[in-house]
């Protein structure tokens, strides 16, 4: 007899991804005008969509299951690039997170993220019930995450290290992990950050510098010509749109005011030339966005499916928000990407390569039942 047809993408997820990515190289291109080719990176980001549209595709008409065999070579390919970004990579911005062939520019730390969480959902899926138990379920992962995020410090990448923990400690939590366990490890997470944050401080070897970059999140205007600088532009960004926005094209903040405003800070662009009605319905749209991909993720009955699609959700929602909340100065800013807008060339591949996996995923949940087949048959 023969198996039953895998079922079609869902949609809707497919739909609300290519609308972000349009929205993405629209506000790429707007950022990037006051640059002396403002070709440039609207065209390189259009060669990144190329590349994941391709990548994308491949994972959706792939068996999510067989993603399942896929992890410790791809776990063990990340661990060996992580290596050698301190080795071979090349210093952006005060870390060194790059490695170049040509001029192609590689980031370890997006593959570090989807990584992780296909390894910890073929684990947790694997152990079952086992994961309850602290010794024989919760620290063996947790030792692999702890290994992952130290190589990302190294760099050092603050951003990227709580992008994995959360959404790691969201694969592990869904997947029946003990809550007190998740509790003490969040309180444990909590010593670890402060720890990484006074590594980094010691590792600039300026601590009145990195103090005084806490000081700006507290008071961005102390020093607006100084620490305070970017997140003074971003906040006039956001002013100077008002209720309705400057118009496309129209912000003021991009012409060398606002540093990053095509990668970290394209919210900022989106804010003054949308103004809040058109960010809100941005935001509306990217919440739909994620909660299209968790329905998806929560319909799959096999237990590796949900999970990898949880996991896949939560990395990019986490992002976004950190992404988010640090260009409105909610939270201290760590310069991560926002998913599927920012330039940036690995972030747009792997971002698209893990929703191509979720729609794989959601090709399970709208495949057709056995019954309704043999029905069309006899009729």
């Amino acid at each position: 007899m023969s198996q039953p047809r895998r079922g079609t993408p869902d949609f809707l997820l497919l739909f609300l991804t290519f609308v972000l990515v349009c929205i993405g190289l629209a506000f790429v291109f707007s950022a990037s005008v006051a640059m002396k080719d403002p070709l440039y990176l609207v065209i390189r980001q259009s060669f990144a969509v190329g590349i994941g549209t391709v990548l994308l595709l491949f994972c959706m008409n792939v068996d999510f299951r067989k993603f399942q065999r896929w992890v410790a070579p791809l776990l063990v390919f990340t661990i060996v690039l992580l290596l050698l970004v301190p080795i071979v990579g090349r210093e952006v911005n005060s870390a060194k997170s790059w490695i170049y062939i040509g001029s192609f520019g590689l980031q370890p730390t997006e593959l570090a993220k989807l990584s992780i969480i296909l390894y910890l959902a073929a684990l947790v899926s694997k152990k079952g019930d086992k994961i309850r138990d602290f010794k024989r379920g919760l620290v063996p992962p947790l030792l692999v995450i702890g290994f992952f995020c130290m190589l990302i410090m190294l760099q050092p990448d603050l951003g990227s290290t709580m992008i994995v923990v959360l959404s790691a400690m969201l694969v592990i939590m869904v997947g029946g992990a003990n809550l007190k366990h998740i509790a003490a490890l969040g309180l444990a997470g909590v010593a670890f950050l402060s720890i990484a944050i006074s590594a980094t401080f010691l590792k600039s070897g300026d601590m009145n510098y990195r103090i005084g970059r806490i000081m700006t999140y507290l008071d961005p205007f102390a020093d607006k010509q100084g620490d305070g600088y970017q997140i003074v532009q971003s906040l006039y960004a956001f002013g100077h749109g008002g209720l309705t926005g400057a118009g496309f094209g129209q912000s003021i903040q991009k012409l060398h005011y606002l540093p990053y405003a095509h990668n970290d800070f394209i919210f900022s662009i989106i804010g003054e030339e949308l103004g809040f009605i058109g960010t809100s319905l941005f935001l509306i749209l990217y919440l739909s966005f994620l909660l299209r991909g968790l329905i998806v993720a929560l319909r799959c009955q096999d237990l590796f499916g949900m999970l990898t699609g949880v996991g896949i959700v939560g990395m990019i929602g986490v992002q976004a928000f950190i992404n988010i909340g640090g260009v409105t100065n909610t939270i201290p800013m760590t310069g991560v990407t926002l998913p599927l807008i920012s330039h940036g060339g690995t972030s747009m591949l792997v971002t698209l390569m893990a929703l191509g996996i979720l729609l794989s995923i959601s090709r399970e949940s709208n495949k057709p039942q056995a019954s309704s087949i043999q029905s069309k048959k006899r009729a």
